[in-house]
């Protein structure tokens, strides 16, 4: 008796998905709960378990094909597994392969190592590997994650392989690989907002040594209570929703020929993940400590790491926040992420001359940068928010006493 291995079942948001990468070939024998295979959606990687220990018998759909919520990709059989034919039969089969050392199939080998799926790119990137050096044993000659993680534990044994050729062009050489779906949902996200909305930036400064001395004082005290460290980010966020609730056109939305006023206030966090830029949800962010932020913060940042976030994680959100300050940028324009109005980035703090009280001080100081929708946000309300987010953040007391 076989079962049928399928597709999870898709959010309404996702039409169709990806097979990425099989961890597994036919008549290798599993154990229940092992990952069978990753799924790759717009939004998320699917890991597809065994229901048991078994064994899949047939391949329904191959790396790279497109499958729909609940289409069946493979077919099971559980119980004990007779592994001894099926692998003479398969080292049979691959045989003649391995001996044809042609050009053209070291070509080929070459050309599917590049396609890496996102939790392949995920390791390289974590390990610092180079995919050329790594020999796939996948579907086609592709790279897996056992194939990653096996050369990594041999890479202090074993001497590093000679890099795969390149094909050359007079004494320059390029590589293609294929754009994730992933990535080619940010590109056409980024497209639709810099041409379907009045995007326009306002600048500001921000000196951060009151909340740089509030951190240095409290830091210990507070990562012994909460278990967490006191970042940046928690204060970003907590002045960010106080002056949503003063300026509602920023924390609003367009709707067709209709303005949606949200009388909640869920913030986008915008990480950087090894498949590409993500936004997962702090949601209620009016009722939340800092201690919370960060904590909540923390767990996003590890999911988006590992690959686990969910769709539900990203779903939402009535303004962004962006970090750039993080990679070291001074200044940028962040662009919308739609169907929100206005994206808030942060930048480097670095020491400026800043006139204070008729005096030049040395202090450290960031530049804000609010992109906004001009349709629905003026002038007024966007500078307003702007220098709302500047005062709670030069006067931390503030953001205490709810001035």
């Amino acid at each position: 008796m076989s079962i049928e291995i399928k597709v999870p079942v898709l959010p309404e948001s996702v039409a169709d998905a990806t097979i990425a990468t099989w961890h597994v070939k036919p008549g290798e024998a599993v154990t229940r709960d092992q990952n069978l295979v990753d799924i790759e959606t717009d939004k998320v990687v699917l890991e597809v378990v065994a229901p048991e220990d078994g064994s899949i018998s047939e391949f329904l759909a191959q790396e790279g094909d497109t499958v729909l919520g609940e289409q069946v990709i493979a077919t099971f059989v559980p119980g004990a597994v007779v592994g001894q034919e099926v692998t003479k039969e398969q080292a049979e089969a691959s045989a003649p392969k391995a001996e044809a050392n042609t050009p053209k199939a070291e070509a080929t080998a070459e050309e599917s190592n590049d396609a890496l799926s996102p939790s392949v790119r995920r390791l390289v990137a974590e390990h610092n590997v180079d995919p050329s050096k790594v020999k796939g044993t996948g579907v086609g000659g592709r790279i897996t994650k056992e194939d990653v993680e096996a050369h990594v534990k041999s890479a202090k044994a074993a001497p590093a392989a000679a890099p795969a050729p390149v094909q050359l062009a007079g004494d320059r050489s390029e590589k293609r690989v294929p754009m994730t779906r992933l990535r080619k949902t940010i590109a056409t996200r980024l497209l639709e907002a810099k041409n379907s909305t009045a995007m326009l930036t306002t600048f500001n400064e921000v000196n951060m040594k009151p909340i740089m001395d509030i951190r240095k004082k409290y830091q210990e005290v507070f990562e012994k209570k909460h278990g967490i460290r006191l970042g940046f980010m928690s204060f970003y966020i907590k002045a960010v929703t106080e002056a949503l609730k003063r300026y509602p056109e920023v924390n609003a939305s367009i709707d067709g020929d209709e303005l949606v006023y949200h009388n909640y206030f869920d913030v986008s966090i915008a990480v950087s993940t090894p498949r590409g830029l993500v936004t997962p949800v702090l949601r209620d962010t009016d009722t939340m400590t800092l201690a919370d932020m960060e904590k909540a913060i923390r767990d996003l940042a590890i999911k988006g790491r590992d690959g686990k976030l969910t769709v539900d994680d990203m779903m939402g959100g009535n303004f962004t926040i962006t970090n750039g300050g993080v990679f070291g940028s001074l200044m940028s324009t962040p662009i919308l992420n739609l169907p929100q109005s206005a994206i808030l980035g942060m930048h480097a703090i670095k020491d400026r001359p800043m006139a204070v009280n008729g005096q030049v001080e040395i202090l450290p100081m960031m530049y804000l940068a609010l992109s906004y929708d001009h349709r629905i946000i003026d002038g007024r309300e966007s500078v307003g928010f702007l220098v709302t987010v500047k005062d709670l953040l030069e006067d931390p007391t503030r953001l205490l006493l709810d001035l």
